[in-house]
């Protein structure tokens, strides 16, 4: 017997914590467990809705490892395909939920939707209660915000939106920005506001959002080698999750996690418009106080805050300057939070 959430839920964010929360409570109030049901891939890909546009916030395994980490009892994912695609709400329900997974009980978040039938949520509730689920449904958690306003669900395809429930691992995201927005509003998260904000270089009100710092997970591979040359060697990030979104072209702060051990270092996102006129994109990580040869070996950065733009310089002599004055802005950000920069 199971309590039963179930979307697609990108990022497992802040948003989702009241599904989450009630999802644990409940499962244990009744003694049963606690099981999160998605998919893989996401809808889009399948269904060809723009799904050229589609970045993720989270590959498979971090998913699953983020829910893990929060106490659920079990990850159940779905193939998703054209046939899973065409079910109706009540054959996903009683065909999945109930046959399938054994559920008693199903937690609805704000926007949650599934069914090639498109029922309203009181449809929803009325159906799952006439197949003998107790429904327990959850209000959005909001935040506050002075951009526009987006859009709050990713909804895509017959089944779960792209936010259904879930949240994470609580929040470690520092705070180095030095003023808040002078008018702000209060609007529910959603994994699409992570992305935008994301795509605006805004790590830290991703992160905000998330409740931890955003993270990209790949392979080092070998690059030019110019950055040693000028001091300041790199490590060039290969991404084991194609789909995964990748911030804003510009210079972060980061926290760099390799060899076992925590580093701080700074992330250059872009196409080196100084070195190179080939224009390929790349994601580059100057570890502070660190020369090993990692090359081969996993690397995952965390995203702490926005440096600058990138940017064309005249010279390499120039650039140099600028990543000297760079490292030392970053070095004193970690000084004035030592254990936050390391999330310690």
């Amino acid at each position: 017997m199971a309590v039963v959430a179930t979307g697609f839920f990108d990022g497992v964010h802040l948003g989702h914590r009241s599904v989450i929360d009630t999802l644990l409570s409940e499962a244990r109030r009744r003694g049963e467990q606690s099981v999160i049901v998605t998919f893989w891939p996401h809808p889009r890909t399948v269904l060809q809705d723009d799904a050229r546009s589609l970045r993720l916030l989270n590959s498979l395994g971090e998913k699953k490892a983020l829910l893990l980490g929060l106490g659920v009892d079990r990850v159940e994912v779905l193939d998703f395909s054209r046939n899973l695609s065409r079910l109706t709400a009540e054959q996903y329900l009683r065909d999945v939920l109930v046959s399938k997974l054994g559920a008693t009980a199903v937690v609805l978040g704000y926007d949650n939707r599934f069914g090639s039938d498109g029922l309203s949520r009181p449809a929803l509730v009325t159906l799952a209660e006439g197949l003998g689920l107790n429904v327990i449904e959850c209000e959005a958690k909001s935040s506050q915000c002075g951009s526009s306003p987006l859009k709050t669900s990713d909804s895509v395809g017959p089944l779960p939106s792209d936010d259904g429930p879930l949240p994470l691992m609580l929040p470690r995201v520092a705070q180095f920005s030095e003023g808040t927005a002078a008018s702000a509003e209060t609007r529910p998260i959603s994994s699409t506001r992570i992305r935008k904000a994301l795509e605006a270089g805004d790590v830290e009100g991703a992160g905000a959002m998330l409740g931890y710092r955003y993270m990209l997970h790949g392979v080092v591979v070998a690059g030019n080698r110019l950055g040693r040359t000028i001091g300041f060697p790199t490590a060039n990030m290969q991404l084991y999750e194609p789909l995964k979104l990748v911030p804003a072209n510009g210079v972060y702060f980061v926290e760099v996690e390799t060899l076992g051990g925590h580093f701080l270092g700074m992330t250059n996102i872009g196409v080196k418009p100084t070195v190179t006129g080939a224009g390929v994109r790349t994601i580059e990580t100057h570890i502070f106080d660190f020369d090993e040869l990692i090359y081969g070996l996993d690397i995952t950065v965390r995203f702490i805050a926005r440096v600058r733009d990138e940017r064309k310089f005249a010279s390499l002599d120039e650039l140099r300057g600028q990543l000297e004055a760079d490292r030392e802005l970053c070095r004193e950000m970690g000084r004035k939070n030592p254990r936050e920069a390391l999330n310690q």
